[in-house]
């Protein structure tokens, strides 16, 4: 043998380490643990002999009331046991799994929930250990404290002569339970997670992990899930640190990946109390927030279609920038041979409409159809003209036409099984531009957490880059730079009714999304009457969010969970 000379590094101990990051979906028991088995057999053949998966990986995250019921828990004992035999004869793989566990226990009066987001260590048919979260989040999306009964334990395993102290999530954003793992003997911390993407949530994750790993002097294994449910997205980007908290590796976003790194233990310190473990990963590129965003939004798309059964997507094609940018979505995301796009011109429809959505369709390769609805329209007004006599016509015909439009979609739905993707933006749905049962009308609005302004961006972002090879510079340049408009009457631009939308949103950024008064804005230079209009335009409009359909969630603060204001009442702030 020829020993390392002095400044050669030689290692004492190994240890590969494999981040599973699945994409796992709510409930589908036996098919996550499908996946869990066969990632943990295809790292096992490359050398890994400790697999960590996400956070309750095995039922799927967030399972919400699902948790309540008896019959889930033991259906996830069940599951858990299927992958501990699948994996028994695989010698000296530790996998960790999350599940929940417990139930309710009935004392001499009450039942008393037990339930804990739990996560096990299996080894060769058995469960060696199994920790409960210590910190349950309880704000944004979360609401875990419904579910979970906070864990008071430490779990620390050991593979390969490392120790591994293991955390579920929100443990690692505070100091005592890693504190505590290193007490226990850790000398690296295993994080599985369930941490929903939005736009910097993983500059976010990386600042915060790196003071762990700085408080603790250990290094650190983020292991993310990645997927989306229902209305939240699972970026992945899982990633390893050095003990200083410097970043030694990640592995890719917005997809499935089996990251494989090694644990080292120096040959030179193989005696010394502490000695720190050495991480060797490789990194990935860096990415842009658009190319996040983008990727978010495609996946959030894809998996709410495939997961929920649907055979295709449909959607009402304007010749506007938001149906637009949600067709080069929905093709990025399912291909263009499961999106169909209707035009649905009315009286007000301009000519550049129908070429652009003719164009646009073209570039796409989509099914396109155009069904006129002048003739509902007039019907409409026609039954309807002894009630409204003597009346002008106001926003009532305007949102007659949606409604159409709507109706149509709706009816194409039910005869094909296609869902319909709505197009609305986070900009309109804050101030109540959109119409009940009309453009509102559909099964997924795509685009619901994006601001007007963002929509502007990623169009142009989306024609400069070609992520997903479908189709290059797909949007019209004139859909994008031309005054957008509902085109529900003649010269209709949406600044007769809203501010400018730099203006709206700015306001709707500081007020919705970061709890800003409206003095403290009005302090910033908005002009006061463009803050009260704003303001007032969010409060009214609750009552048409809340029949809105799930759309995907891209802020840290969206419509939906993140927002639960009371439709009816009378504070003014």
């Amino acid at each position: 043998m020829d020993w390392p000379g002095p400044n050669e590094l030689w290692f004492f101990m190994t240890l590969k380490i494999c981040v599973a990051q699945l994409n796992l979906t709510v409930g589908d028991l036996a098919g996550n643990a499908a996946k869990i088995v066969a990632a943990s057999q295809a790292a096992y053949a490359q050398g890994a002999r400790l697999v960590l998966t996400p956070e309750l990986s095995i039922c799927g995250y967030p399972a919400e009331d699902l948790l309540l019921r008896p019959a889930f828990i033991h259906a996830c004992d069940d599951a858990m046991d299927s992958v501990a035999r699948s994996l028994a004869g695989l010698k000296g793989l530790h996998v960790v799994v999350g599940h929940p566990v417990g139930g309710d226990q009935r004392t001499k009066s009450v039942a008393v929930q037990r339930r804990f987001n739990a996560a096990s260590v299996l080894c060769e048919g058995r469960r060696l250990e199994t920790y409960a979260k210590r910190e349950l989040p309880n704000y944004q999306v979360f609401d875990e404290r419904r579910y979970f009964t906070p864990g008071q334990g430490v779990c620390v395993f050991q593979v390969e002569g490392i120790s591994a102290g293991l955390l579920i999530c929100e443990d690692a954003w505070f100091d005592e339970p890693g504190q505590l793992a290193k007490e226990a003997g850790a000398e690296l911390l295993a994080v599985i997670n369930a941490s929903p993407f939005h736009v910097g949530k993983s500059g976010e994750r990386i600042a915060r992990m790196k003071q762990g790993a700085l408080h603790t002097g250990l290094p650190l294994v983020y292991a993310h899930h990645v997927g989306a449910q229902d209305e939240v997205v699972f970026d992945g980007a899982s990633f390893v640190l050095h003990a200083d908290g410097t970043l030694a590796g990640n592995a890719p976003s917005f997809r499935e990946d089996l990251f494989i790194f090694e644990a080292h233990r120096p040959a030179s310190q193989q005696n010394i109390a502490g000695a720190a473990i050495e991480i060797i990963a490789t990194k990935q590129p860096e990415r842009t927030d658009e190319a996040d965003l983008w990727d978010a939004l495609v996946l959030g798309v894809r998996d709410y279609v495939t997961k929920n059964g649907f055979p295709s997507t449909l959607l009402g094609l304007s010749g506007g920038i938001d149906s637009a940018l949600v067709l080069a979505i929905a093709v990025d995301a399912l291909g263009k041979d499961k999106v169909r796009a209707v035009m649905m011109p009315s009286p007000y429809t301009a000519d550049i409409s129908w070429i652009d959505a003719r164009e646009m369709a073209s570039r796409m390769q989509v099914r396109y159809d155009e069904i006129s609805i002048v003739p509902e329209f007039e019907a409409f007004k026609a039954s309807l003209a002894g009630e409204f006599k003597g009346l002008a016509e106001d926003t009532t015909e305007e949102n007659i036409q949606a409604r159409i439009r709507g109706t149509m979609l709706m009816a194409l739905s039910n005869k094909f099984g296609s869902i319909v993707l709505t197009t609305g933006n986070k900009s309109e749905m804050a101030t109540g531009y959109c119409t009940l049962y009309g453009d509102m009308a559909g099964g997924f609005a795509v685009i619901k957490d994006l601001a007007k302004t963002t929509v502007f961006k990623l169009a142009w972002w989306r024609n400069a880059n070609n992520p997903y090879g479908t189709c290059d510079n797909p949007i019209p340049e004139r859909i994008i730079t031309r005054p957008p408009s509902a085109e529900l009457r003649p010269d209709q631009k949406d600044q007769d009714s809203l501010p400018p939308y730099e203006v709206l949103d700015a306001i709707l950024e500081r007020y919705m999304e970061n709890d800003q008064s409206i003095e403290d804005i009005i302090a910033a230079g908005f002009a006061k009457a463009d803050v009260e209009k704003v303001t007032r335009l969010i409060k009214i409009n609750e009552y048409k969010r809340r029949q809105a359909p799930v759309g995907i969630r891209v802020t840290h603060r969206s419509f939906g969970k993140d927002w639960r204001y009371p439709i009816t009442s009378k504070f003014r702030a």
